[in-house]
């Protein structure tokens, strides 16, 4: 692989960057933004200029010049329902991360900053008259909508089930996969257990995400920091107690739900080292989870009637070899299971990257409508 792969994964409180020489990470680093920082800013979208600034900085002193940078890949941000696959960062999905269309977070910024980023490179190349362009990609945006329209119906039809989940991570796995059995990923029927803050299931049918759960809107399995589908009717009595208020309602979903709701952490190493301690609350939330991801891996493949070639749990809880030994009883009768920990988001950036300088990638063009 030949080229070098700018990689921008912005967060809440930083920026996280990776820096690729022909195929192989130079560097990596987490730019962290202070609090003082963020807090002149009153909306995160105003903190464009000063990340951007930080990231060009920190180049400049790894001694990386700008127009030696071929491609800058960027962390797809809450645009409109897309098919899986990477994108150009154009006016249209500007203007999509910009309105927050589908909210307003800090990855949004991820695309935004690579192509201000891909235009100084561009500027810098025109003084040094090098005629080839720097372009700025998204890659397998989190709401990448490919679910089978069956998979869609929900028991009220006001309430459709939707896709939010790890696309990223997810097909990077799967392609990590085949190469290692020597297949294409398009011949895999695959299902992926993301694990981290968030828990998401994907299955992967000819190259497409054929269906997966809502991880950041109350679907799916329970995780470290998210209450995952809860039953329906305790839902509405907390809705109208008159204890919390709609955003304190959403975020013991999403937040303060799971591990944290259960035992006030969300660091899985942490719950682990109470459970090996004694602590039967522990013992029990780690069983409970587990069995919770292995029913909804167990329930999407239903979708392809059971035939699985393979199942990959992945994410930075998949560090917890005990934990992956406990879902991977409950589901090998499914199919053969294998484990890729980490959350890998800058390397998957950098893999789909290579892959549109080789050319193997049909460049998308974001048009702001949903194509499903």
């Amino acid at each position: 692989m030949k080229g070098r792969v700018l990689a921008i994964n912005t967060g809440s409180t930083s920026t996280k960057i990776g820096f690729f020489v022909d195929g192989d990470m130079a560097f990596c680093q987490n730019l962290v933004h202070s609090v003082s920082d963020l807090s002149k800013y009153e909306s995160v979208m105003d903190q464009d200029l000063m990340r951007r600034d930080a990231i060009t900085d920190f180049l400049a002193e790894k001694g990386v010049a700008l127009e030696d940078i071929d491609i800058v890949m960027a962390r797809a941000g809450l645009i409109t329902p897309v098919e899986t696959g990477v994108y150009e960062v154009n006016d249209a999905m500007r203007k999509a991360l910009v309105l927050g269309l589908n909210g307003v977070h800090a990855c949004n910024l991820s695309g935004l900053i690579a192509d201000d980023i891909a235009l100084e490179i561009n500027e810098a190349r025109d003084a040094k008259g090098i005629p080839s362009r720097c372009h700025a990609y998204i890659a397998d945006a989190a709401m990448a909508d490919e679910m089978l329209p069956e998979a869609k119906v929900g028991g009220l039809p006001e309430f459709p089930r939707r896709a939010l989940c790890h696309a990223l991570n997810s097909r990077a796995m799967v392609r990590l996969y085949a190469r290692d059995k020597g297949v294409a990923y398009k011949d895999l029927t695959v299902i992926v257990a993301h694990m981290g803050g968030g828990t998401s299931v994907t299955l992967h049918k000819d190259g497409r995400i054929i269906d997966t759960n809502d991880a950041h809107g109350g679907d799916g399995p329970i995780s470290a920091e998210r209450a995952g589908s809860v039953p329906g009717f305790p839902l509405v009595e907390m809705c109208f107690s008159g204890k919390y208020t709609k955003d304190e309602v959403k975020k013991r979903l999403v937040g303060k739900g799971g591990a944290v709701a259960w035992l006030g952490t969300n660091d899985f190493r942490e719950i682990a080292r109470r459970a090996d301690d004694g602590d039967a609350q522990c013992r029990l939330f780690i069983e409970g989870y587990c069995l919770s991801v292995a029913k909804y891996i167990a329930g999407l493949s239903t979708d392809v009637c059971g035939k699985v070639d393979a199942i990959i749990l992945t994410g930075g809880i998949a560090n917890n070899r005990a934990m992956m030994s406990r879902i991977t009883e409950r589901v090998s009768f499914i199919a053969p299971v294998a484990v890729y920990p980490g959350e890998n988001e800058l390397e998957s950036l950098a893999d789909n990257g290579y892959r549109i300088l080789s050319g193997e990638f049909e460049v998308k063009t974001y048009s702001g409508i949903p194509e499903n």
